[in-house]
């Protein structure tokens, strides 16, 4: 072990890379705009290139390149990743640079035909062969590998080693020891901590860039707080597994000096899902539009006849990162309902509920105006429901883990409201919301929107 410490990050880096800008996304771009231009060249020789100027290929290779370095940040591909047990790039930049370039294509069909109806004399607006395009394809995935490389090796060269603590109790870190020398690993072990309340300060004084925990009993004691804490300080925590753990489903395992390990994060999901996630919010509520519009002036004129003023009711509830905002429904009971300033809970059947609105809380028609807060990024369209802020209290005390779920901001429907009850415990739709978290993706969101839709039609609500 050595105690030498090895220069800081630049701070400019740093604060970029805080704020998710990656070096190798301009090298990925120009990987691919050059790409783009090497098969021209192999086609056609140097410029000029046959049918369009030299500009319009600029541009639609410029374009094309913005395109797949969407798809690769939407991909998780610059979501920062453990200098030990990196995952392996190639498969999955593969299968973004195949959805990139389907994605080029199809556009390039959309504005063609949209250019011939006006008679341009354009024919492509974006001027890519496709024997060229499958090209780029196929080679960008080997260059985004290769940019990794290239990327890991300057760091390397310029930061050291990574600079591990294990951490674990003493046969587990004794077990360890002797794989790092046998496997001759590319690591300096700086510290040993067989004292699990100790290694936020350890971490600190030696300027650790990843803590190896070997022993799992250790992670009640870490999770979430001291994980989310050396989290902020960019110090990445690997958990070691054994074969208990990988029969209950355990995937993309890590292999660091011979070892199984687990990356841990303090959320479940990456920045990038999030993000994606909330683009796919306002598209699905924009394209939507015309009917949900519909649906809202028609339920306003409905409550304005049947119960009067005020139309709206406004409630407290717990969004995103455990901070509250006022959420709003159309009202359905009496104006005196909480005539003590308390809010109560309400069941089926709940004389407090006006007759003629009992159809709206059965087919959740009073949380249209919700689709409001969707706008304002207050809520999601699918996610965990959100929960008034003393009963949550409450949950996060007695249901280990409660506080993940407010990882993203709450949804209209979710995972829990199609498979749960109204009275289903809050410890199983806590599962439910977990669950979602773990496996997001587009294609969850629209299962769950087409089930919840089945579910208000059969008011199994």
């Amino acid at each position: 072990m050595t105690d030498s410490v090895p220069d800081p990050e630049p701070r400019l880096l740093t604060r970029l890379n805080r704020r998710g800008f990656r070096l190798v996304m301009v090298l990925d771009a120009g990987a691919v705009f050059l790409l783009s231009v090497l098969t021209m060249v192999w086609r056609y020789g140097l410029p000029p290139w046959p049918t369009y100027p030299l500009a319009l290929y600029a541009l639609s290779f410029a374009v094309s390149a913005g395109i797949f370095l969407v798809a690769f940040y939407f991909g998780g591909l610059y979501e920062r990743e453990p200098r030990l047990g990196g995952a392996a790039v190639l498969p999955r930049a593969a299968r973004l640079s195949l959805a990139a370039g389907s994605f080029v294509a199809l556009l390039n069909l959309v504005l063609s035909a949209l250019l011939r109806q006006r008679g341009s004399i354009v024919d492509r607006p974006l001027p890519f062969p496709i024997t060229n395009l499958v090209a780029v394809m196929a080679l960008a995935g080997v260059a985004v590998a290769v940019n990794r490389g290239v990327v890991h090796w300057m760091r390397t060269r310029r930061e050291g080693p990574p600079r591990v603590v294990l951490a674990g109790l003493a046969p587990d870190i004794e077990l360890a020891r002797q794989h790092v020398v046998a496997n001759h690993s590319p690591l300096e072990v700086v510290a040993e901590v067989d004292d699990p309340h100790a290694i936020v300060e350890t971490v600190a004084r030696t300027r650790a860039t990843d803590v190896l925990l070997l022993s799992a009993g250790w992670l009640d004691l870490w999770y979430p707080r001291t994980i989310g804490r050396l989290d902020q300080q960019d110090v990445t925590v690997l958990l070691r597994v054994g074969g208990r753990e990988t029969l209950f489903g355990l995937d993309r395992l890590r292999e660091v000096a011979g070892l199984p390990f687990v990356l841990l994060m303090p959320q479940t999901m990456a920045a990038s899902q999030r993000h994606f996630k909330r683009l796919l919010d306002l598209v699905l509520v924009v394209v939507t539009a015309p009917v949900w519009l519909l649906l809202l002036g028609g339920v306003a004129l409905h409550q304005l006849v049947v119960a009067g003023r005020p139309l709206l009711y406004r409630q407290t509830r717990v969004g995103a990162g455990g901070e509250t905002f006022e959420m709003v429904k159309f009202r359905t009971m009496r104006t005196d309902a909480e005539v003590t300033g308390a809010q109560l809970s309400s069941g089926s059947g709940d004389p407090r509920v006006i007759p003629a609105c009992r159809w709206l809380r059965a087919t959740r028609a009073d949380e249209l105006p919700q689709i409001l807060h969707i706008l304002t990024g207050r809520m999601s369209v699918v996610g965990p429901r959100p929960e008034r802020p003393e009963l949550t209290a409450g949950f996060e005390q007695e249901i280990a883990g409660y506080t993940r779920r407010h990882e993203v901001p709450p949804g209209l429907t979710g995972l829990a409201q199609i498979h749960g009850r109204y009275h289903t415990d809050a410890a199983y739709k806590l599962g439910y919301d977990l669950q979602y978290l773990v496996n997001w993706s587009p294609v969850l969101d629209l299962e769950i929107i087409a089930r919840t839709i089945w579910v208000v039609l059969a008011r199994r609500v």
